[in-house]
C-alpha cells in the first residue's frame, strides 16, 4: 500500500484507498453501507466562527444519494449577520474530501464539512471559504505562486488546582509530566484530530501555567502542517470543536481566549506561511539559504496591512489586552529573524547543509534528504477569537498586496529589526515603527481605510467588511485599558463575557 495511505490516521483514507482529496460521491457511499453508518453530520462555518451541525438519519440508499448530491436548505439569516431575513435560504453542499467518523457521536456517524450556495446554485460570495478560496486565486493570479497556510492552535487547560509537583509560573514551555498535567490530554485530542483529517506537526505544553480561583491553568499548543490554505482552516476548525468536545467528556474546561488574567501569557493564533511554484517547490528561500525575494514582498504586504489585518484576526476587547509588550505578543509593525519581539518572524528554517543527524547517530553519514525547503515565515497578532478562514483570506490578500506595491523591498528593509525591540537600549528603533490598533475600535478605522485593498478582485465583499467594522466599532473599547485599570473586575468580567471566543 502507499505509505501516505498507510500512515494516515484517517480510517476513511486506508478503507478507500485513495488520498481524500479524490473521495467521490461513490467512495463515500460505499464507505457507508460497508461499514454500518446510520447518521449522516453536516457542519459548516458561520459567521461567529463556530461550526454548525445538521444531523441526518440515513434511511435509505435513495435518501443518501439525495442529500449527498443535492445539499439542504439552511436559515443564512441565522448563521450570518449580513444576511437578511427576507431573502435568506442558501444551501449547503457537503465537501467529500473533509468525511471522517464523529468521535462523540452515540451512533456510528460520518461527517463532511460544507459550503454554502445561494437561491441561483452559485457559491455564496461572502461565506468563510469561498472567500478565502477567492483570496487564495487572486494571490495565485497575480503572483504565479501557490498559498499555504498552517496554524498553531493554543489553549489553555483548566482543571481542579493540584499542589503536587508545582510547575514554575510562566515557564511551562515544553514542559513533562508531572510538572505538565494535561499532556495526556493533548495527545488524546491530537489522536482525533489526526483521525479526523488533521496533519499535525506536533504538540507540547507552552508558557502559560498560573492557578486561579482554586483551578489549574495549563496552556498547550498543537501546531499543524503546512497545507493549502483553505485546508488548514477545515482542519483548526475541527480541532477546536474536537478539543472542546473532549475537555467537556473528560470534566474539564478550555479556552481559546486570547488573555484570561493580567501578567499571564495569553493565547495566540501564531500562522506561518510558504508558497509554492508550479512544480510544488518552496520558493521561500534562495539557492544560497537566504530570504527569497518572494518572501521579502509577501513581507512587506504584511507590513502594510497589519493593522487592518487585526479587524480578521482580533475580534474582540479581550484580543487587545494580548497585544501588550513583554507577553511574547507582538506589539510593533516589524520582522526579523527568529526574533519572537516581532510582528512577522522568520523562524530557524534548516538553510545550512551541515548534517547534524550523522554527528550524533551511527550508520551512514550521507544526508538522505534535502535540508531545504522547510521555511516559513509567521505572524504572531492573530489570537482564538479570529475567524480562521476570513483570517487566512486576509493574510493571503495581505501577502498578494506585496506585489502590487511600488517598493516592496525597501518596504520589507525599512521594517527589519535584528534586536529585541523591548528592550531599554533599543528605545530608539522601537519608537521609528508603527503600532498595531490598541482597541477593536482602532482596528475599524483600520480596516477602513484599506478595506479597497480586501476588495479589490472581489475576495471581500463590501457588505463583509461593513458588517465587521460595524461589530468592532460596536464595543467602543477606545479607552477600555484605562477603565481596566481603575476596576480590575472590569477585566474579569470581560474575560467571562469571551470565554470560549
Amino acid at each position: 500500500m502507499d505509505p501516505y495511505l498507510s500512515l494516515n490516521k484517517n480510517p476513511l483514507v486506508a478503507a478507500i484507498g485513495k488520498p481524500s482529496a479524490q473521495f467521490t460521491k461513490d467512495d463515500i457511499i460505499t464507505y457507508i453501507v460497508d461499514n454500518g453508518i446510520e447518521m449522516l453530520n453536516f457542519m459548516y462555518p458561520a459567521g461567529d466562527g463556530r461550526l454548525k451541525t445538521l444531523n441526518f438519519v440515513i434511511n435509505d440508499l435513495d435518501y443518501l444519494d439525495s442529500i449527498l448530491s443535492l445539499g439542504e436548505r439552511v436559515d443564512g439569516s441565522s448563521l450570518f449577520e449580513h444576511i437578511e431575513a427576507g431573502n435568506s435560504d442558501l444551501y449547503v453542499m457537503p465537501r467529500f474530501s473533509t468525511a471522517f467518523i464523529d468521535p462523540f457521536a452515540a451512533v456510528p456517524t460520518l461527517t463532511m464539512l460544507c459550503s454554502f450556495f445561494d437561491k441561483d446554485g452559485n457559491r455564496l460570495a461572502d461565506s468563510p471559504d469561498y472567500t478565502l478560496e477567492k483570496a487564495c486565486r487572486a494571490f495565485t493570479d497575480v503572483t504565479g505562486l501557490s498559498f499555504k497556510a498552517m496554524g498553531e492552535l493554543e489553549f489553555y487547560v483548566i482543571r481542579p488546582a493540584d499542589d503536587s509537583f508545582p510547575a514554575r509560573d510562566q515557564r511551562g514551555y515544553h514542559e513533562s509530566a508531572p510538572f505538565a498535567k494535561t499532556g495526556d490530554f493533548r495527545t488524546r485530542c491530537m489522536a482525533r484530530i489526526a483521525a479526523a483529517g488533521g496533519r499535525i506537526k506536533y504538540g507540547h505544553s507552552e508558557v502559560g501555567n498560573f492557578t486561579l480561583d482554586g483551578y489549574n491553568y495549563e496552556q498547550n499548543e498543537i501546531e499543524f502542517l503546512p497545507v493549502d490554505a483553505t485546508e488548514a482552516a477545515d482542519q483548526l476548525s475541527v480541532a477546536k470543536w474536537i478539543i472542546r468536545n473532549m475537555a467537556r467528556m473528560e470534566g474539564l474546561n478550555v479556552t481559546f481566549a486570547p488573555k484570561i488574567t493580567t501578567g499571564k501569557a495569553g493565547s495566540g493564533l501564531h500562522v506561518h506561511m510558504c508558497f509554492t511554484d508550479s512544480d510544488g517547490k518552496n520558493v521561500m528561500t534562495d539557492s544560497e539559504g537566504r530570504l527569497s525575494n518572494d518572501a521579502r514582498t509577501a513581507i512587506a504586504g504584511m507590513m502594510t496591512m497589519a493593522r487592518s489585518i487585526t479587524a480578521f484576526g482580533n475580534t474582540n476587547p479581550t484580543s487587545y489586552f494580548r497585544l501588550v509588550p513583554h507577553q511574547e505578543a507582538p506589539t510593533s509593525i516589524c520582522w526579523g529573524d527568529r526574533n519572537r519581539s516581532v510582528l512577522v518572524r522568520v523562524p530557524l528554517g534548516w538553510t545550512s547543509d551541515v548534517n547534524m543527524s550523522a554527528a550524533v547517530n551511527p550508520g551512514p553519514s550521507a544526508m538522505t534528504r534535502s535540508p531545504r525547503g522547510r521555511q516559513t515565515v509567521e505572524i504572531r497578532s492573530a489570537d482564538g477569537s479570529a475567524d480562521v478562514y476570513y483570517l487566512l483570506a486576509a493574510l493571503a490578500v495581505a501577502c498578494r498586496h506585496g506585489w502590487e506595491l511600488k517598493n516592496p523591498l525597501e518596504v520589507a528593509e525599512r521594517t527589519y529589526v535584528d534586536v529585541d525591540i523591548h528592550r531599554a537600549e533599543n528605545a530608539a528603533r522601537l519608537g521609528a515603527l508603527e503600532h498595531l490598533p490598541a482597541s477593536c475600535v482602532e482596528s475599524a478605522a483600520a480596516l477602513e481605510e484599506q478595506r479597497k485593498v480586501y476588495e479589490m478582485r472581489d475576495v471581500f465583499g463590501k457588505d463583509y467588511i461593513d458588517t465587521v467594522i460595524r461589530h468592532l466599532k460596536s464595543f467602543d473599547d477606545s479607552d477600555l485599558h484605562a477603565r481596566a485599570k481603575e476596576d480590575p473586575e472590569l477585566m474579569k468580567s470581560l474575560v467571562e463575557r469571551y470565554f470560549h471566543v
